[in-house]
């Protein structure tokens, strides 16, 4: 099997590399622009599998698309959250969600080598991908949480919360009067709840609430230290392969 990763963070593509080579696949080359990428398509064989970010340094990676033909099956990494659980549920695109987890992955290939038998190509839009991406669905968010307080439930409304976070296989809404509530979600149900311009998944533990930050520190390993306006029970850090990304949402 032929594998080739477009990945504009270096660091990013090294760690999905390993990852990768610890299922005992070969990655052939990294590719980290746009414009290297059409390049390389130009002047190579193209590969089976490709693991691609939506986000390049120099444009969505769907510009590729539009110039090359492309026969490889697609397995995207992206950060998107919610605007790829959108298009790809829309389309039947496989899809990583940074930081990318190893049990993810490996059912991510197992699930393309199932497919390889049937030899079935997939007709993929990627025009209508991007212009989801772009322009995505409008749609209500949740504005209000019920949780239970003993034998009453209690009704929290969303500007009230400045994080959800993740404990014990628990997941909890923390709010601004410093009181933590345990709801009857995932962190993962939550993406499809929650407004992508008010709160953003900084790391598999962690969602904050844009109007709760505080101060934001630079922190070992190229990560971020986010402080929020209350919130002091745990250490809030942005995962590396989510910094870039969570720096163009402040914006």
């Amino acid at each position: 099997m032929r594998i080739i990763i477009i990945e504009d963070e270096k660091p990013s593509a090294r760690r999905l590399h390993r990852m990768i080579e610890r299922l005992d696949l070969t990655v052939e080359t990294m590719l980290h622009s746009v414009e290297e990428a059409l390049d390389w398509f130009q002047n190579n064989q193209h590969p089976d599998l490709i693991f691609l970010d939506i986000q390049l340094s120099d444009g969505l990676s769907f510009e590729i698309f539009e110039h090359i033909d492309i026969k490889s099956a697609v397995i995207f990494t992206t950060a998107y959250d919610e605007y790829a659980l959108q298009a790809f549920k829309l389309n039947s695109i496989d899809y990583l969600l940074k930081p990318i987890d190893e049990d993810d992955l490996a059912k991510a290939v197992s699930k393309y080598k199932e497919r390889l038998p049937q030899q079935q190509a997939v007709t993929l839009d990627f025009n209508d991908i991007k212009k989801l991406l772009v322009n995505p669905i409008e749609r209500e968010y949740k504005k209000r949480f019920s949780v239970k307080v003993g034998q009453h439930l209690k009704l929290i409304n969303i500007d009230e919360i400045e994080c959800f976070y993740s404990e014990n296989k628990g997941t909890y809404a923390y709010t601004t009067e410093g009181r933590n509530y345990l709801l009857d979600l995932t962190l993962e149900q939550l993406e499809d709840e929650l407004e992508p311009q008010t709160f953003f998944r900084i790391s598999r533990k962690f969602f904050v609430n844009i109007n709760a930050i505080k101060d934001m520190i630079s922190y070992t390993n190229s990560r971020l230290q986010v402080k929020l306006n209350n919130y002091n029970e745990q250490e809030v850090i942005v995962a590396r392969e989510r910094v870039k990304d969570f720096k163009l949402w402040l914006e």
